[in-house]
């Protein structure tokens, strides 16, 4: 931070102090003159609410919103006004001049100062004061809300009506809420320096932009948008997450251990939390102030030492937010409480553990099993094992230097500092600049992509892993829901149409301050209400939580719409509790149901007008989350328990500070393999079973309450006991041993370990299937590390898939998996890569799926970018149900999520695999006749020169094989895919070819003929965007970083195994009637010239068939490449296309740089006719290429 930056914070800070008790409307003017925003356009009117609104009234007058603003606004006093003529530079001149406040001079920004009548107000009622002021203006309006000792400042983006030009529709509303007058917080000092005219202005010359209104409105989207300030925070956060991993030391027992990677993960969990909590003033600041916590640590050391992470933050976690307050002392030391987790530790390490306990009495007792320390209650000569070694004694196994937290540079409670935290997720109709719980979704799934637990590598590639954005997520929880509550609920009047459009209505965060009684009559909501109550919903693959939050938040803000008060859903809860009361097995049950009845009252009358009671049940009952990583269910517990912490008010004066204890969900948030289940579905039974089978769910749902840790301990004692006893009988009544052993040793409270297989009746509780499954399933390619290769096995050993054909990628078993986890007439719908509308695995899926499933839409996301990787995506809805007569909505959405193109469909029973392809059907049928690319040519991957992982392992790489001249060792010419460009390769290299171990050796040694045919063509694997094809005469050999094409005849009589596979001669043994005969294909291949194909395979209308076809947006495959139509045309039409070929191969072999764009243009003039394209068809084709 340079000097004329601290200068200016420290004037905003001067500016914001004397908006405390001087004269709002002045103080105003001095913070945006510091900011540099300065006027004479204003206009003096009464100050008071009725009058403004009188003054400036609204298209509808009289709204809810309108009487909320009368009745909390004191004052409304316009600043002043801005426009271009404040904003440009000094020496360019004014092209207007308005003296006065204009209400119709749209190309301002308006500023107005709001004094409201109460100290604190929640974040929906800023954004709906900044909405009622803004929908009365056509210009954009920034107001400055004071309320006491703090200032908001809101914000609201515009968008042009679609239907009517002349009026703008009101975005979503951007707070920088709560600046503390008095003291304000760096980050609220750091965005509105951010805002001030000169950094805006170097924002607009940065980024070519003019210094004018929309200039300025630009940079002010820019600096307000939360996006860039989560990625800021997460690559800062990331930089500290490798240094603790280099630098941390970790327990490793030899009976059970964990990468640092995931101890830094979760030790990252578990203070960002806490952060957020503090947000709420449920943890002391002290805590994390060095300079006053460094004293109460005996012989404290910035540098080498670790007694912050010993006794500060361990003590915190285990001692204090999961133990009762009254329960709350230091060890006494000694063998009985060895284990004994609920005590602090560490005292001998503390000056003074009274000043300590001060600090720590101030936070409540949170529960919920994020913060029960995860070393084993069995010594470790017993079995057991140290993970978190939170003990007295001083274990040499854990160090976490002080540095690590309090280093001024890189320091994690410096940098959580810097940030503004808030307890609020953001919706799409408001915003805080803050980083909000969301932001956690996104950061862990980061790390979890950078952390691959089975090698310990950085390796994001291999997890297949992307986190979701939220406008995905709703929109598709939001189908889901809808589709699925209409299939229960019938409207008491209306049609079908209008009945969605209602359910719509209920799930639309824009909607959210409309009264909802006005749309649905007392019966329709009360039989919502309950449906609602009734569903199970799953997420197969859940990752760090974005669909069950989703789903969360979509079901709390429809029930709060339907029952404001809470009286069904509380009364729909007592009925569900009074029916397992009156199931009951014993007594001691019974009392557990009748304490359930009390807690729900409780619950209800403490919470009555909060969504605490929506949520607790909604988690309770209906969302459920599978994933292989422990640490991914982990993170999705975190977000679940901010989301219910986030509804509570501290209350200094009740017990544990008036906060109700978290629930305990690790029976709704499991790691275990979604992909395998158990070897033999479930159809055994007997009555002992089924009453062992009960009593296990009961006890699962008293520890899904208990509040204890004695509690908690009876029913992880309890459930062990009753999964022995499950077992023994299901292996007395015939089930499959290794199953029944299974069910007896999955337990669901070690939070460290994975199940290899996963069941829903076991794990879950739930027999019949689930109303939904939802979720973003792995992108995992069939050839990617010896682990998946294994998981590939596995899933095609099971038999329990019909899906699975050739090289599928994980996708392909979760959408089967996905669909047969539902009940009957339940809905599935995934976001996989758009690679399952082309590749030719999925043909098996999408054939099945066409044949029995009820298939409602397909979602085309190829146009929009979705994740930062270079995948675009397809989501799907498909109803278990029969669907023959249904016909599939196709649609394509661009430019963005929601705005919709439809395309042809037909009834279900007369699709084709084709249906998936996101483009109209009847389209690319070209008029003059054309031959797959694969027909002509055998197109494959090059050799692998590395050594055999079965006969030489680890003995060379390919770095050992090549060399830059040819030698008499190196003789044969090479090339990567990295060497390969436009026509001609750039380079090559020469490889090792002849010796024992080559080509011998090689992991991947292909066929030698492959290299030595006269002519060939080369394209590289993984272009990006554009594809790079080549000639090559030279006889080179090549890599799976490129794909060679080699015309049928030039292999004549060559019999190789992967050729085998693909065609056969007619007298070939053993026969294969479904492969094309190699005859037929050599025919075919003799009636075209390598160059004639060289030059349609680099053509605009090439590419453009590519680009829809494909299934990456970064790699061309060979079976991309394979169904490229190449028009079938005599030996003369060919030959124009040939002599400009040649013309760009001598001018590239003269000058590699030399300009060929001019003969690629009558190359793509002469293909257009070639393929019959009409000029608009061609107008299409070079607009996608100019793009």
């Amino acid at each position: 931070m340079n000097n004329e930056e601290i200068r200016k914070k420290e004037e905003i800070e001067f500016a914001l102090s004397a908006m405390i008790d001087d004269d709002f409307l002045e103080t105003s003017k001095d913070l945006l003159e510091v900011l540099g925003y300065c006027s004479d356009r204003t206009a003096n009117f009464p100050v008071t609410a009725d009058h403004f609104i009188w003054r400036f009234p609204a298209r509808n007058e009289n709204t809810d919103t309108e009487r909320e603003f009368r009745k909390n606004v004191e004052s409304v006093e316009l600043v002043f006004q801005v426009s271009s003529t404040e904003i440009a530079p000094d020496d360019q001149p004014m092209l207007f001049e308005v003296p006065t406040f204009d209400e119709g001079y749209v190309r301002t920004f308006t500023f107005f100062a709001i004094e409201l009548k109460d100290s604190d107000y929640p974040r929906s009622k800023y954004a709906q004061f900044t909405r009622e002021i803004n929908k009365r203006f056509m210009m954009p309006v920034v107001v400055f809300f004071r309320a006491k000792d703090r200032l908001t400042i809101g914000f609201v983006g515009r968008r042009q009506h679609r239907r009517d030009p002349d009026r703008d529709v009101l975005e979503q509303v951007t707070l920088i809420k709560d600046i503390r007058l008095d003291d304000p917080h760096r980050a609220h000092l750091d965005i509105l320096f951010a805002l001030s005219l000169e950094e805006c202005a170097k924002w607009m010359r940065d980024h070519n932009e003019q210094e004018n209104f929309d200039g300025l409105l630009a940079a002010w989207l820019a600096r307000l948008d939360t996006e860039e300030l989560n990625k800021k925070f997460y690559r800062e956060l990331f930089n500290w997450f490798e240094w603790a991993v280099a630098v941390g030391k970790f327990p490793t027992d030899k009976n059970r251990s964990l990468d640092p990677e995931e101890h830094v993960i979760r030790l990252i969990t578990r203070l960002l939390f806490v952060w957020f909590i503090k947000e709420k003033g449920l943890v002391a600041d002290e805590l994390f102030n060095e300079a006053q916590i460094a004293p109460l640590l005996k012989d404290y050391d910035h540098d080498a030492g670790n007694s912050y992470y010993r006794a500060v933050l361990q003590n915190l976690f285990f001692a204090t937010l999961n133990t009762e307050i009254e329960k709350r002392k230091f060890s006494e030391g000694g063998n009985p409480r060895h284990r004994n987790f609920s005590l602090y530790r560490y005292k001998d390490q503390i000056t003074d553990p009274d000043k300590l306990l001060e600090l720590f009495e101030k936070t409540p007792f949170i529960n919920g099993g994020l913060f029960d320390c995860l070393d084993s209650e069995e010594a470790t000569r017993d079995g057991g094992y140290r993970i978190d070694c939170f003990s007295d004694v001083d274990y040499d196994k854990l160090r976490v230097p002080n540095r690590l937290f309090f280093d001024k540079d890189r320091g994690l409670i410096p940098l959580l500092e810097h940030y503004k935290f808030t307890v609020e997720e953001n919706t799409p109709i408001e915003q805080e600049v803050a980083l909000d719980p969301e932001l956690l979704g996104k950061v862990f799934e980061n790390l979890l992509a950078a952390y691959n637990p089975e090698t310990g590598a950085t390796a994001r590639k291999q997890t297949g892993s992307y986190y979701t954005p939220r406008p995905i997520v709703d929109y598709m929880v939001e189908e889901a829901l809808v589709t699925t509550l209409a299939g229960k609920v019938s409207p008491t009047h209306g049609d079908a149409e209008f009945w969605e459009k209602r359910l719509r209505y209920l799930f639309d965060y824009a909607k959210v301050f409309d009264d909802a009684s006005e749309w649905f009559d007392s019966r329709e909501a009360d039989a919502v209400v309950r449906a609602i109550s009734e569903l199970k919903i799953l997420d197969p693959a859940v990752g760090s939580g974005a669909f069950p939050m989703g789903v969360l938040h979509k079901l709390t803000l429809a029930l709060r719409r339907l029952d404001p008060d809470n009286k069904r859903w509380e009364a729909l809860q007592k009925e569900r509790a009074a029916q397992r009361a009156a199931d009951a097995f014993d007594t001691e049950d019974d009392q557990a149901r009748r304490e359930e009845l009390l807690e729900i009252n409780e619950t209800f009358k403490r919470y009555r007008d909060s969504d605490f009671g929506r949520k607790l049940y909604l988690i309770q009952n209906s969302i459920f989350g599978v994933d292989i990583q422990s640490i991914a269910c982990q993170i999705a517990k975190l977000r679940f328990f901010i989301s219910l912490a986030i509804e509570q008010e501290p209350d200094n004066n009740a017990d544990n500070f008036g906060i109700k204890p978290l629930p305990n969900l690790e029976t709704r948030f499991i790691a275990a393999n979604t992909l395998i289940g158990l070897e033999e579905e479930r159809t055994l039974t007997s009555p002992e079973a089924r009453d062992l089978e009960r009593e296990l769910g009961d006890n699962r749902e008293r520890h899904f309450h208990a509040t204890t840790r004695p509690q908690k301990l009876a029913c992880k004692r309890e459930d062990k006991k009753l999964r022995r006893g499950l077992a023994k009988e299901l292996k007395d009544i015939g089930m499959p041993p290794d199953d029944a052993e299974k069910i007896a040793h999955w337990d669901p409270y070690d939070q460290n370990a994975s199940a290899d297989w996963f069941d829903s009746e076991w794990m879950f509780g739930v027999i019949d299937g689930f109303d939904i499954t939802i979720g973003n399933p792995p992108y995992v390619r069939a050839d990617s590390g010896d682990e998946h290769l294994k998981m590939r096995q596995k899933i095609e050993d099971s038999n329990q898939y019909e899906t699975l054909w050739e090289k599928w990628d994980l996708y392909i078993p979760f959408i089967e998996r996905s669909y047969k986890l539902l009940k009957p007439e339940g809905f599935t719908t995934l976001i996989v890569s758009d690679a399952y509308c082309h590749s030719k695995y999925a043909q098996k899926s999408q054939n099945w799926f066409l044949k029995n499933s009820r298939i409602l839409r397909l979602d085309f996301f190829s146009k929009i970018k979705i994740f930062d990787a270079g995948v675009r995506n397809i989501t799907y809805l498909f109803q278990k149900v029969a669907g023959s007569r249904q016909q599939p909505e196709r649609r394509v959405h661009n430019p963005e999520v929601g705005a919709v193109t439809l395309l042809p469909t037909g009834e279900q029973c007369n699709l084709t695999y084709r249906a998936f392809f996101p483009e109209d059907i009847n389209l690319q049928q070209f008029l003059t006749p054309t031959v797959a690319l694969s027909d002509i040519c055998y197109i494959s991957y090059g050799l692998t020169p590395s050594s055999n992982e079965k006969t030489a392992k680890g003995e060379f790489t390919t770095s050992d094989l090549v060399a830059d001249k040819k030698d008499e060792l190196h003789c044969k010419p090479f090339v990567e895919g990295k060497h390969l460009d436009y026509w001609l390769p750039v380079m090559n290299l020469w490889l090792e070819y002849g010796s024992d171990r080559a080509p011998s050796q090689f992991r991947r040694p292909t066929f030698p003929e492959m290299y030595t045919v006269g002519e060939k063509i080369l394209a590289q694997r993984s272009p990006g965007p554009d594809p790079k094809v080549c000639y090559d005469n030279q006889y080179l050999i090549f890599t799976p970083s490129s794909v060679g094409f080699i015309l049928w005849h030039s292999l004549s009589g060559i019999h190789n195994r992967s050729i085998k596979k693909l065609t056969r001669y007619r007298n070939e043994k053993p026969r294969r009637l479904d492969l094309p005969q190699r005859e037929d294909l050599e025919k075919i291949s003799h009636r075209f010239g390598v160059k004639f194909l060289l030059g349609v395979m680099n053509s605009a209308a090439a590419h453009d068939f590519l680009r829809a076809n494909r299934r990456s947006n970064i790699h061309l495959y060979p079976d991309d490449w394979k169904q490229l139509p190449i028009p079938d045309v005599s030996p003369e039409k060919q030959e124009p296309i040939i002599e400009l070929v040649d013309q760009i191969l001598d001018a590239k072999r003269t000058d590699p740089d030399a300009n060929v764009s001019e003969l690629e243009k009558r190359i793509d003039q002469i293909v257009y006719l070639l393929y019959g394209l009409a000029p608009e068809e061609i107008d299409i084709v070079e607009g996608a290429e100019n793009v």
